[in-house]
């Protein structure tokens, strides 16, 4: 099999190794498991699955759904939102309306970020 290298997330990741370990699992295996397994549920055209994209997307009470369905569902807007806001810098979003934030920077410190982009450590 032909591989290639990509960057996953540090948490999936993290994930990945802890249930790979019980799995009897390589990560490299148990991410490339959850792939297939998100894959092939993609693909499904069912009923269930297309109730399932409606709600996740609004278009249908996630109420109307099974205890299975909802589960589901309230899965991938976990994964959709977990997605987003680690690809969300909200320090810049701040401070285009003008307020001061707090962050830390890669070495661990506390940074102040004032919204002109100016820094200083704490």
């Amino acid at each position: 099999m032909t591989t290639r290298t990509t960057r996953l997330p540090a948490d999936l990741l993290d994930a990945a190794e802890v249930e790979a370990a019980e799995q009897h699992r390589s990560t490299a295996r148990q991410v490339e498991h959850w792939a297939r397994f998100g894959m092939y549920f993609d693909q499904q055209a069912d009923s269930a699955s297309r109730r399932i994209r409606r709600a996740v997307a609004g278009d249908e009470s996630l109420a109307d759904l099974t205890d299975d369905e909802r589960a589901v569902a309230n899965a991938m807007i976990d994964s959709s939102i977990s997605t987003e806001a680690s690809d969300a810098i909200f320090a810049d979003r701040l401070a285009v309306r003008g307020i001061t934030t707090v962050l830390i920077d890669d070495d661990g410190r506390m940074i102040r970020r004032l919204p002109d982009g100016s820094t200083t450590a704490l």
